[in-house]
């Protein structure tokens, strides 16, 4: 590894390990030190400031230590030549464990030491007085504990127990268990012969199996001394498995286990009830989506009335004029009226596209391409494409609160589709004068926004207008004039598609608003 101060911006890397709240020390391939943070004083009080420590030893250090009282009576009771001899070993080669130093002050620092290929060796100093009184705590109480107790962590192996687990299992000391995951004890439990059996060893085992990777489970299990024992098994929040065996052998403690089963008893009913309250919640939903469905045929009946026969009339008839006038008409109408043509069919298209993407995400067969993309360099770029039709209309775009770089997970083609909708909506329609462009990081997600300072939409038409068909005018000549009213649907179906949402916010008078809500990339996470 080359040497710290021969990186190129070694100072401010240097500068910004003194913000670490662990020590940082470099010793070179001569055992000297070449760097160590300010926390390195912060842990131990006596030592002279950092700076003038550059060339010691790591054994002076650790004799710096001693001198100034900082290390534990218990930790120096073999001697300080044994003590030091222990640290000395972290800095051997593939030496990986990190080492406890206890502390005069009852506080425990934690070393971790790396060697790298060249000889340099790097120690991180932790203090770690916090989680080992934890765990001191949690150690004391298990072994005290009257029933036995067994903790398996999130790859299932046992990293905690008391001597009646190991008890319980057949064996002599807990060290035959520890580390061993938990088919291993329950297989060697089964053919131990120290558990009562009422089947074969392998039923028996795929049963407490599968009772081990239900969330919460009990089972009953005997010894051949007569014992019985209540066995909970629950998973922790954060992946592992504790289990507890009370001992359920006198007749007190057999009415209690006999309480916990009908308890759980009148959980199932309770959960049966809410199925049964499910089910004709269901047939409810059931019947209102069959009148919506028919309701929603009748409206496309007619939006297609609407939308596909006015651009089919003006693509027919613009068509026959330039077959009937081809020979009198000039360039300028001829350029004219096939751009009406190319317009009208422009139209159907995206009609008949938006139908054709609504039906595949209603099948579940719409598949996204997702990678992590720049939303605000997509606003930008929206920005260019539709700031001449803007300012046509007297509109300013602002996208001043759009940075560069804040990256959104989704599809490039159907996040920009979404983005250009929301503009275009925003510039066909506003009463107002500008559109202000926003992207900003939230607990949600990503919040892309359009904002104009129009008219706005009435409060209560906004869940209204994102239903198929539907526009914020009324009137079927208003709505008309607007498209098809897929637009917000296919929006709002994209966002959940990605596992986002589509928010919208206005009142008469105060201006339109659209947030489409996306989760970040999962690095960002």
């Amino acid at each position: 590894m080359p040497r710290a101060t021969d990186m190129p911006d070694a100072a401010s890397l240097l500068a910004a390990l003194d913000c670490l709240r662990s020590a940082v020390t470099i010793f070179d391939s001569a055992g000297r030190l070449v760097h160590a943070n300010a926390h390195l004083n912060y842990l131990f009080r006596s030592l002279p400031p950092h700076p003038t420590l550059l060339g010691r030893s790591y054994e002076d250090l650790i004799r710096l230590e001693i001198a100034g009282g900082e290390i534990a009576d218990q930790a120096l009771a073999c001697g300080a030549e044994a003590f030091i001899a222990q640290r000395l070993r972290q800095l051997k080669k593939d030496e990986f464990a990190p080492l406890d130093v206890p502390l005069s002050d009852h506080r425990v620092v934690e070393i971790k030491a790396r060697r790298d290929k060249d000889g340099q060796t790097v120690l991180l100093w932790t203090d770690v007085t916090a989680p080992r009184a934890q765990m001191a705590r949690l150690n004391e109480a298990v072994t005290l504990s009257a029933e036995a107790f067994a903790f398996y962590d999130a790859n299932d192996r046992l990293i905690l127990a008391n001597e009646l687990y190991a008890h319980l299992c057949g064996v002599k000391s807990l060290d035959e268990l520890i580390g061993k995951t938990f088919p291993e004890i329950a297989a060697q439990g089964a053919n131990s012969g120290r558990i009562v059996l009422d089947e074969t060893p392998e039923h028996w085992l795929e049963r407490r199996l599968k009772s081990h990777r239900d969330a919460a489970g009990a089972v009953t299990i005997r010894t051949n001394t007569g014992e019985a024992y209540l066995a909970r098994d629950r998973a922790s929040p954060h992946g592992g498995r504790v289990m507890i065996f009370t001992d359920v052998t006198d007749r007190v403690r057999a009415e209690k286990a006999l309480a916990e089963q009908e308890h759980a008893l009148a959980d199932a009913n309770a959960q049966a009830e809410k199925q049964q309250s499910y089910l004709a919640d269901l047939a409810k939903r059931l019947d209102q989506a069959s009148a919506s469905v028919n309701s929603a045929k009748t409206t496309l009946l007619r939006t297609m009335g609407h939308e596909l026969k006015t651009p089919l009339n003006a693509i027919l008839g613009f068509s026959d004029l330039m077959a009937t006038l081809a020979d009198n008409m000039s360039p300028a109408q001829i350029r004219e009226y096939s751009g009406l043509v190319h317009q009208g069919g422009n139209n159907l298209l995206k009609i008949i596209n938006q139908i054709m993407d609504l039906t595949k995400i209603s099948a579940g067969r719409y598949d996204l391409r997702l990678a992590p993309m720049d939303a605000g360099g997509v606003l930008w770029m929206m920005r260019e494409v539709f700031l001449p039709r803007a300012a046509a209309r007297g509109i300013d775009i602002d996208a001043a609160r759009c940075p560069v770089g804040l990256m959104v997970h989704a599809d490039e083609a159907v996040f920009t589709a979404m983005v250009h909708a929301l503009l275009e909506n925003a510039v066909s329609f506003t009463t107002g004068n500008r559109i202000t462009l926003s992207v900003r990081a939230a607990d949600a997600g990503i919040r892309v926004t359009v904002a104009d300072n129009g008219e706005g939409v009435a409060a209560e038409d906004l869940v209204r207008i994102q239903e198929p068909f539907e526009h914020a005018g009324r009137s079927e000549g208003t709505g008309h004039a607007k498209g098809a009213g897929l637009g917000l649907t296919l929006i709002k179906a994209f966002a959940e598609l990605h596992g986002g949402t589509l928010e919208l916010d206005s009142q008469l008078g105060q201006g339109f608003r659209a947030t489409l809500i996306l989760p970040p990339p999962p690095a960002a996470l």
